[in-house]
């Protein structure tokens, strides 16, 4: 694009991670990466490992982070949120989208490059960020240190960043139990940790730094970026992460106190995938994992699909979808699925969150077939048999005793899927925004994710609200988990 005048950043605005409004003037001397993201968009997610690569490559590259709460839902105030995200960047609270009036942004994630004479030099969004920016930081490092009008150095901010506290979660996604070991394993995704603890919510073992990385090693310098998935193999007393940012799968062993990945390159694959050995196969935002029959099962979100390694060989390979986006039923290698970011197992199927389509998938006897779900127009709240009913953009689900739970998050809700009856109901949930605890039927949940049955209690990752709840299926109670060190 041709470059022009940037224009300045509006009175009125709240800043965060900063001691003072910032106008461009402020900045000249500067490259700077306006970032037009949310809390909760999964787009954004999938960009991040190619922000934090601009940031390790560019330190004195000025990140400012814009955030509109129309089109936000988390849980509390902003300074709590970024407080919670951990970010170390200067954060503007755009509350009458007078920046994306301004920078004509339409929509998230969106990216605007400033020169550092103060110059709109590019916009761009979508997958590929580092690949398209850092020729043309590199080109503008080189132009402006040659003129010397190149400021370099952190931008001094002149207060400490917002940080978290020992014991909170931010924005957890996915939950995991070691029923023999009495540990419950909680994906504390926005913190890059995996905090575990056992039912009282009493915290045992902190898995990660908290540093957003992708390193190797024992339990308190291992790094994950936005982990999610989980599952146990309580018999090898190995628990498998999919370390969903870094495209990553990691394997947690408790003999040896490390993290080790297993799969990924570490870098997004930029088509459906070829199979291989699994540390050089690039995957795409691995969602959530499941064990059976020697084989670890990830729904692959980014690249429409689920996959399947080995875990005596290590080798992983496209299990079924054709990588397009859509919901189509048939054979492994003809089905296409819409973002998946839940699997489960009975033992003999395995049933697939087609979150996109907002779906069930079943996969039997080489077949993909729907359950529950029409196209990924077709949304809403209905609890009737399978074929009418209803969900809105679930993301998690779990099986026990006959019947699959799924986290219908757009409504808020936990729901229970009968196969053999085919009958779809409401167990938790008001279908009302909120964070309340007391009757399963008036309690209100914010965008559960993730759960699990722990002890004959459901754990579940209430995403929106930075908590794990509790549901107490005999009570019909449902209390928040309390954590504790």
């Amino acid at each position: 694009m041709k470059p022009m005048a940037a224009p300045d950043f509006p009175p009125g605005l709240e800043w965060l991670n900063i001691d003072r409004p910032l106008s461009v003037r402020d900045l000249s001397g500067r490259i700077v990466l306006l970032s037009f993201v949310t809390f909760t968009c999964a787009n954004c997610m999938r960009l991040a490992p190619e922000i934090r690569q601009l940031k390790e490559t560019y330190p004195d590259l000025v990140i400012i982070e814009v955030h509109s709460p129309g089109f936000e839902s988390v849980a509390g105030n902003f300074r709590e949120a970024v407080r919670r995200a951990g970010a170390d960047h200067p954060v503007a609270i755009d509350r009458d989208r007078l920046l994306w009036q301004a920078f004509g942004v339409r929509d998230w994630p969106t990216f605007v490059l400033i020169d550092p004479g103060g110059n709109v030099v590019g916009k761009t969004a979508g997958e590929g960020l580092y690949g398209r920016l850092h020729p043309r930081i590199d080109h503008m490092t080189t132009e402006f240190e040659q003129r010397g009008l190149l400021e370099k150095g952190r931008l001094q901010s002149g207060t400490a960043p917002e940080t978290a506290r020992e014991g909170s979660l931010y924005r957890p996604g996915k939950v995991a139990a070691d029923n023999a070991g009495i540990r419950l394993f909680i994906s504390d995704s926005g913190h890059h940790r995996i905090i575990v603890t056992d039912v009282s919510g009493k915290i045992v073992e902190t898995i990660g730094s908290g540093a957003a990385g992708s390193t190797d090693g024992p339990f308190d310098e291992a790094a994950f970026y936005q982990p999610q998935g989980l599952v146990f193999d309580e018999e090898e007393g190995i628990l498998y992460v999919a370390d969903a940012a870094n495209h990553m799968i990691r394997m947690v062993s408790w003999s040896d106190r490390k993290v080790e990945t297993i799969a990924g390159t570490g870098l997004a694959a930029p088509s459906a995938g070829v199979a291989g050995p699994g540390s050089e196969v690039a995957l795409n935002a691995p969602w959530d994992l499941e064990l059976l029959g020697g084989y670890l099962y990830i729904a692959m979100a980014g690249a429409n699909q689920v996959w399947r390694m080995d875990l005596a060989t290590h080798e992983i390979e496209p299990y079924t979808g054709s990588g397009r986006e859509a919901l189509v039923d048939g054979p492994l290698e003809k089905a296409a699925f819409a973002g998946p970011t839940g699997i489960v197992t009975d033992g003999e199927a395995l049933y697939v969150v087609d979150s996109g389509a907002s779906a069930i998938r079943r996969i039997k006897r080489g077949m993909v077939e729907t359950r529950i779900g029409h196209s990924p127009e077709d949304f809403g709240d209905l609890d009737t048999i399978a074929r009418m009913a209803r969900i809105h953009h679930p993301m998690g689900i779990a099986y026990r005793q006959g019947s699959l739970y799924i986290a219908d998050t757009h409504n808020h809700k936990i729901k229970q899927f009968d196969p053999e009856t085919d009958w779809v109901l409401t167990t938790v949930g008001s279908g009302d925004r909120g964070d309340r605890d007391g009757l399963s039927g008036d309690a209100r949940l914010n965008e559960p994710n993730g759960l699990v049955n722990f002890a004959g209690l459901w754990y579940i990752a209430d995403t929106g609200n930075d908590a794990v709840r509790v549901y107490d299926p005999v009570r019909h109670v449902v209390s928040t988990l309390n954590l504790w060190k």
